[in-house]
């Protein structure tokens, strides 16, 4: 008994098949690489992880509410700066829009760049801390001995009074460390890996 005949049109099926699997797994790498800016994005757009809102301006509304804002300056190991708020605590009206300058000075004797991450505690918080100027993420260099002083301005969401989950957060907590960076990227003391921080 012969063998039955192959259907017409397998080739054009396993070639389609093919091109779908090449495809489904190109999308794939694409997502891998497209992951880190995305969740980057999610992050910014929720204050999910300690993330605080990026502002364009003011709240445009100023609420009776006051809120005590702390201020954490953090150097990595192996950087040799020193970095200190203004202040380390302030009390400002919801909606207000302040500004708090940080001192950054290099106490080493080599030219050193820097970058800083962040995060805002508690993280629930965090989608209503709306940041309007800040120095994070962006490399700064220094001679040895250079110092500069660095604004953050930023506001309290006064959206976050129709928070009933909020009503009992009367202060928060901004928290910058600064590493050693490569190519934009912050870098751990010792290894060639980028530092992990809360984005």
């Amino acid at each position: 008994m012969a063998p039955a005949p192959a259907p017409r049109g397998q080739p054009a099926n396993l070639r389609r098949t093919a091109l779908i699997c090449a495809g489904v797994a190109m999308g794939m790498t694409g997502l891998a690489f497209a992951s880190v800016p995305l969740y980057d994005m999610f992050c910014k757009a929720t204050g999910f992880g300690g993330t605080p809102m990026v502002g364009t301006a003011g709240a445009g509304v100023i609420l009776d509410r006051t809120m005590a804002v702390r201020f954490d300056a953090n150097v990595a190991p192996g950087l040799g700066w020193a970095f200190t708020p203004e202040s380390p605590e302030i009390s400002l009206r919801v909606g207000q829009t302040q500004t708090v300058f940080y001192k950054i000075t290099n106490r080493s004797s080599r030219t050193s760049t820097g970058i800083a991450t962040f995060n805002i505690a508690p993280e629930k918080g965090a989608a209503y801390f709306v940041k309007i100027q800040c120095f994070c993420f962006t490399e700064h260099t220094l001679q040895p001995g250079e110092s500069l002083e660095a604004p953050v301005v930023f506001y309290i969401d006064p959206e976050i009074a129709g928070n009933r989950d909020l009503d009992g957060v009367n202060s928060m907590t901004l928290s910058y460390t600064y590493f050693q960076s490569k190519a934009g990227q912050p870098v751990a003391e010792g290894k060639g890996d980028a530092a992990k921080s809360n984005l």
